[in-house]
């Protein structure tokens, strides 16, 4: 259960960043574009889109119906990428979605395996 807390205060934490950060978005993109079948749906959505249309809702989907979280979850290795021109900018950002990256799957995608 204390998972499930942790998981939704991220969320929530990840929400506000994105609104802070001016890329929370008051209309949902059209649905074809919620229907892509690529990663992080890249060619249909922006990546904050994804975030904030796609894992989003389907992670608190998962808390409030008390379902299993993912035991292996990567995102933020795409925030880093995608933001890697405005690091600074994202850099609360990206360290959210690591911190739930390491909630869920108990290790950090961003650290050096070497």
């Amino acid at each position: 259960m204390e998972q499930y807390q942790k998981a939704a205060r991220l969320l929530d934490r990840i929400e506000r960043e994105l609104n802070s950060l001016g890329l929370w978005q008051a209309h949902q993109p059209p649905v074809q574009a919620l229907e892509s079948q690529q990663p992080f749906a890249v060619d249909t959505l922006e990546f904050h889109q994804w975030l904030q249309f796609v894992m989003i809702p389907r992670m608190w989907a998962l808390i409030d119906g008390h379902q299993p979280l993912p035991e292996s979850i990567a995102v933020s290795p795409m925030a880093a990428q995608t933001y890697r021109n405005e690091l600074e900018q994202h850099e609360q950002l990206i360290a959210l979605i690591r911190e739930f990256d390491v909630l869920l799957s108990g290790t950090d995608p961003l650290q050096d395996d070497v």
